[in-house]
């Protein structure tokens, strides 16, 4: 997974000039979790390409030992994370992002996203979900 244009320059002004405010991702307590038809890109929110299937809605984990894992550079998911099951419409899913801000329309900073191994087709009564550690992210 990469981090986001304005995530890679938040990084930076704290890390080299503490200067400006300290974003708010450091204090938030949760993560968002987004699903994608398409690559969100680096300058785009975690609306750009995002799953629209209905019931769809991103998926919130702590920012805690119960919802990652830290080893060395990397961190994964510690625990079974679900979406909502479609209960209509289809998408192909085949980038995720990871963000602050619940709700599906609500425009978001990405702070990583990445591409899928490979694409997952949803539609009625398919549930995407990512077992425990699928999601690993790595600071290189």
């Amino acid at each position: 997974m990469s981090k986001s244009d304005t995530t890679e320059n938040d990084v930076i002004k704290v890390m080299f000039r503490n200067s400006g405010n300290t974003p708010s991702y450091l204090a938030a307590s949760n993560l968002y979790l987004a699903l994608h038809t398409g690559d969100p890109g680096e300058s785009g929110d975690q609306t750009t390409s995002e799953a629209t299937y209905t019931s769809y809605d991103r998926v919130a984990v702590a920012k805690d030992i119960t919802g990652w894992t830290i080893s060395g550079n990397q961190s994964s998911n510690a625990g079974l994370i679900q979406f909502p099951q479609c209960t209509g419409g289809t998408d192909t899913i085949t980038y995720v992002s990871i963000g602050l801000v619940a709700g599906k329309t609500n425009p978001s900073q990405i702070l990583y996203s990445g591409v899928l191994n490979s694409p997952l087709s949803v539609s009625n009564l398919i549930q995407p979900q990512f077992a425990i550690g699928a999601l690993i992210i790595q600071e290189d």
